[in-house]
Parts: structure tokens; C-alpha cells; sequence
């Protein structure tokens, strides 16, 4: 059986401790500032995570395109080269177009590859929530499932990923056409703090609203106790958006509500970032369907 390579893009927020530990690789999106693009590196070689949140912070608009087509190309090639198949968890694809393209790139280049295989999956899920579906895969084929298995068994688990993101105000979310100015204006002005799920078929849909940071905290540390409810040591992923003392809070609330609970903290990556804005702070685990939530 041809070995399998798991690659994941820009948007999955792993760490390199984590791609390296479950041996996952990536593709490049880019971020653009002033009409330049830098390449949104997960592990910050262009930018510290402090200076795109400061950038943001001042108001200035940071924005993000899709992985370009030649870094598929380039990157399937090189893995179908080496005798390899390839499976790709992409970002939800109701938040980014790069599933269709790498499905289009993955189509063409198949032609000259007879009896290989690349299957490009939607994750329907974005951050460490892409990253929970590409470790899921990981698992899968150290477990000697092919590409094709493992795409037939991922698409029925992506919905057991739990994802509750809290933002500090609601300024990105306008800038990105999430919600209405007025609504952005009046949610600031009165400490409104959504909670934000990412839904059955991949889009960011908040569910609950709490007043005040600390509110939005404890929202979420319930959230995620049902989601987990009946595991003997969940797992967690903590993501931030530099603010690393709040992530600890939040750490210790769910520690202290959660028993036996392992957890890992890390940034959101330039890609959401850029879309969430400073200071968000989500949420990660897989337990109980997302389907739950009637949305």
C-alpha cells in the first residue's frame, strides 16, 4: 500500500510541536497589509503574533488570500513524486475557497499519475478545530488506513469537533462583514461578547451571548464540559489571540470544572487571526456532535 501524507493548510493554527508529532504538513496562505503579501507562516518566521495583533489593535486592515493554486501543484507533485498519496483537510469551505481549488489542482495533476490518489477533504471547521480533523487523519493512517479510508471515515466524525470562540470586541467581525456596524457599535458599547460555533455545514455562527469577559468565560467552560461530558481525560485546545495571561485564566476555569482534563495552549495563526481580530480567545475539543446546537 503507497504511504500517505496529511497536509493541512494556513488556517489549522498547529504549531510546529504538533505537526511534527503527528507528522502534518501544510500549505501556505498569505496575509496582505498595504498591498503587500507575506506568506501566513504558522510559525511566525515574518511577524511575531504580537506585531499582526498590535497592527490590528491600531485599526489597520490586514486581510488573507486563499493557498495560491502553484502551492498545490507544487506540493502534490512533490509528494506524488515520492510515491505517496496524499490526503488535504482544508478550512471550512464556507469560510475559504482553497478546497475547491486544491480539488481542481488535485484533479488535473491526477491525470498524470495513474493509480494514486489525493483526497481533499472539507474539514467544515477552521483553527485548531481543522487541526483536531487533520490529527484525527494522522491517527487514521498511522493506524495503516489508506487515503481513501481515511477520507470515508473522517467525513462522518468532523462534526464531533467542538469549537466555542469568545472575541474580545466586535470590530474584525464588522470589518469582515460578520455583523452590521450598528450592531458592532451598540455589542462594544454595551461588553457584548458572542459565543461562536463553527455549525454543522462550516459556518461561524454564535449561539449564546454573554456580558463581560469574564460571562463569556464561563459560557464557554460550560460549553465545552457538555461537549466532553463522559470522557475520562479530555483533551482541549486553548487558542489565542496575544493575550496568553486571559488563555491561563481560562485554562484554570476549565481545569478547575473539567475532571481529569489535559490542555494545550497556542496562538491563533496569522490567517484567523486576521479575520477574528486581538484578544479572541477559542476553545477546542472533540466530543458530542455539533449538530446538538440547533442552528
Amino acid at each position: 500500500m503507497r504511504a500517505v501524507k496529511i497536509v493541512t493548510d494556513s488556517c489549522s493554527d498547529l504549531p510546529k510541536e504538533l505537526r511534527d508529532r503527528y507528522d502534518i504538513d501544510y500549505v501556505i496562505m498569505n496575509t496582505v497589509k498595504d498591498g503587500k503579501e507575506t506568506p501566513a507562516s504558522l510559525d511566525w518566521e515574518f511577524y511575531s503574533p504580537k506585531e499582526l495583533y498590535d497592527t490590528i489593535r491600531k485599526g489597520e486592515r490586514v486581510t488573507t488570500t486563499q493557498v495560491p493554486p502553484a502551492n498545490f501543484r507544487e506540493y502534490f507533485k512533490t509528494e506524488l513524486d515520492k510515491g505517496n498519496d496524499i490526503v488535504y483537510i482544508s478550512c471550512s469551505g464556507k469560510l475559504s475557497g482553497s478546497i475547491n481549488i486544491a480539488r481542481v489542482e488535485a484533479e488535473n495533476i491526477l491525470k498524470d499519475y495513474p493509480g494514486a490518489a489525493i483526497c481533499c477533504i472539507d474539514s467544515i471547521n477552521a483553527s485548531v478545530g481543522e487541526g483536531i480533523v487533520a490529527m484525527k487523519a494522522a491517527e487514521m493512517r498511522n493506524n495503516g488506513k489508506s487515503a481513501k479510508e481515511i477520507e470515508e471515515a473522517i467525513i462522518p466524525i468532523r462534526n464531533n469537533v467542538n469549537q466555542f470562540i469568545t472575541v474580545h470586541n466586535l470590530n474584525a467581525l464588522k470589518a469582515a462583514g460578520r455583523v452590521t456596524g450598528s450592531s458592532a457599535f451598540f455589542g462594544n458599547l454595551l461588553g457584548v461578547k458572542p459565543i461562536i460555533i463553527s455549525d454543522k455545514v462550516g459556518n461561524n455562527t454564535p449561539i449564546k451571548k454573554a456580558k463581560g469577559r469574564l460571562n463569556s468565560f464561563k459560557e464557554v467552560v460550560a460549553l465545552v464540559s457538555e461537549g466532553v461530558e463522559g470522557q475520562e481525560k479530555p483533551f482541549v485546545y486553548v487558542v489565542h489571540a496575544d493575550c496568553e495571561d486571559e488563555a491561563k485564566q481560562l485554562v484554570k476555569m476549565l481545569e478547575e470544572a473539567i475532571p481529569n482534563v489535559q490542555t494545550y495552549i497556542t496562538y491563533i495563526g496569522p490567517i484567523v487571526g486576521a479575520s477574528i481580530g486581538a484578544d479572541a480567545i477559542g476553545v477546542f475539543a472533540y466530543g458530542k456532535s455539533i449538530e446538538r446546537f440547533t442552528v
